[in-house]
C-alpha cells in the first residue's frame, strides 16, 4: 500500500487511473494516509480539488516551493497560475 510519507503539497503528480488518466496536477493537501487533493487550474480548480487515492498517481520529484510558499501565506492564487506552473509538466495537453 502506497503512503503518503513521501508526498508534499507542491508536489507535481499525474493520474494513472481514472477520467483524468494522464492530466498532471498539483497536490494542494494531504488528507490521509492514502488521499491527496489535486488541482490543476483547469479540469480541477482550487475551489474544487479532486480527491485522489495515491495508489492511482504517478509521483514525479518535482515539488514546486513557489506554489507551497503562496498556499502557506496570504498571497492571491488563482487558476491561470496554476496552469502555468503545470504547463512544461504536461506533454499530452495538445491532445485534449
Amino acid at each position: 500500500m502506497e503512503r503518503t510519507t513521501s508526498i508534499q503539497v507542491g508536489q507535481v503528480v499525474r493520474s494513472k487511473a481514472g477520467r483524468d488518466k494522464d492530466r498532471v496536477f498539483l497536490v494542494s493537501e494531504i488528507l490521509d494516509q492514502q488521499h491527496v487533493l489535486l488541482v490543476d487550474g483547469d479540469l480541477r480548480r482550487l475551489a474544487n480539488p479532486k480527491k485522489k487515492k495515491i495508489k492511482h498517481l504517478v509521483v514525479y520529484q518535482t515539488v514546486l516551493k513557489e506554489f507551497q510558499e503562496r498556499l502557506g501565506s496570504d498571497i492571491k492564487i488563482n487558476n491561470a497560475y496554476l496552469r502555468r506552473l503545470l504547463a512544461p509538466y504536461d506533454e499530452h495537453k495538445e491532445d485534449r
